[in-house]
């Protein structure tokens, strides 16, 4: 990549994980105390979250939406961790300031990223400032990275599309299936999962006669099968 260089930062050095990658380990002051990310977090699903800034409208509009979903991530077995490059005493404040005036308290951590982080993370995208994108990380039990998601700094996450990603990579890893468009609300398959293409002539041969199917190479199944 190219270098490119604000007033403030270069960027010579970008790089994020990629899907399937280890999560890099990230030593970060949070509003719950020091956090090691992935380390602390073995053995459980987490979604590590950044925002633009504290005490910004679409920001709060996000926080107050994963409030709401908490027992839907806890349900999963998943943690939640915010993150921007805001000091820990500013969120703090900010989540006083969200108590304070819409009476919802902000359980899960938030971590005071610095720029490394934020560029190591590629949270920080040329163009955009010091501010941090909104970028998603979902992480699995192994500190692996399983889904990215980003979101300019205009528009609100969709946290409900957040969850069924979540219980989607959970279903899938155990069942062995893939998730169709929309699950479980896909318009062709409603909650049914696909079963993954066979890969020799004989399997493809028996597949009409194991499962439902459109063709040998596109199955289905109720999930509970």
């Amino acid at each position: 990549m190219t270098d490119h260089c604000d007033e403030n930062l270069c960027y010579s050095h970008f790089s994020m994980p990629l899907l399937g990658d280890e999560f890099p380990e990230l030593k970060v002051n949070t509003t719950h105390g020091p956090m090691n990310i992935p380390g602390d977090l073995k053995g459980s699903w987490f979604v590590l979250f950044s925002h633009p800034a504290d005490f910004t409208p679409v920001c709060t509009t996000e926080f107050l939406g994963f409030q709401e979903r908490i027992t839907d991530f806890e349900g999963l077995g998943c943690r939640l961790i915010g993150m921007s490059i805001d000091q820990v005493f500013s969120h703090i404040k900010w989540v006083e300031w969200i108590k304070e005036n819409t009476n919802t308290e902000i359980t899960f951590p938030i971590a005071a990223a610095n720029d490394t982080i934020a560029m190591q993370l590629g949270m920080l995208h040329p163009g955009k400032g010091s501010n941090t994108v909104r970028a998603v990380f979902v992480g699995d039990p192994e500190g692996k990275v399983r889904l990215i998601l980003y979101y300019p700094q205009e528009i609100g996450r969709n946290i409900d599309e957040i969850v069924r990603a979540v219980k989607a990579l959970q279903i899938s890893d155990k069942k062995k299936v893939a998730m169709p468009a929309n699950w479980p609300l896909n318009s062709l398959l409603k909650d049914r999962v696909i079963v993954p293409p066979p890969n020799n002539i004989e399997d493809a041969k028996k597949r009409p006669s194991q499962y439902d199917c459109y063709d040998w190479w596109f199955c289905h199944k109720p999930l509970e099968e």
